[in-house]
């Protein structure tokens, strides 16, 4: 049996770096199939500047999001890939938590934890 790797600063960087990078990377692949599916179904639709509109009430939860993206309509589909790009950054942090913690740092540990609180806060507590 192999023994287990050790957490270093090294391979945390590691990690980090291509979790940051494949969560821009799929935010962007998701963001793109969004806005082709709309261009698809909505592009010739003359356009009223005069008028705003904003976002329907169901692409203002989660839930609805996810509803539309199920239902493949495109701007479902593109408020996904934005909630995936506003993912990727807290799931770095909460990374971040479980190397410090694999590495016994207890300070960074206790440090991440209260940006981590302050990320949640700052999403969860405004609604």
């Amino acid at each position: 049996m192999l023994p287990a790797r050790a957490w270093t600063d090294q391979r945390i960087e590691n990690v980090l770096g291509n979790l940051l990078r494949a969560g821009v990377l799929l935010s962007a692949l998701v963001v793109s199939i969004g806005g082709a599916i709309y261009l698809l179904r909505h592009g010739h639709s003359p356009v009223d500047f005069r008028v705003f509109r904003g976002e329907p009430a169901d692409l203002r939860n989660v839930r609805g999001i996810i509803g539309d993206t199920v239902a493949l309509h495109g701007r479902g589909i593109i408020q996904l890939g934005l909630l995936l790009l506003i993912a990727t950054p807290i799931a770095r942090v909460a990374f971040s938590i479980f190397g410090f913690a694999q590495e016994r740092d207890r300070m960074y540990v206790v440090f991440t934890l209260i940006v981590f609180s302050i990320l949640l806060f700052s999403i969860l507590g405004s609604t």
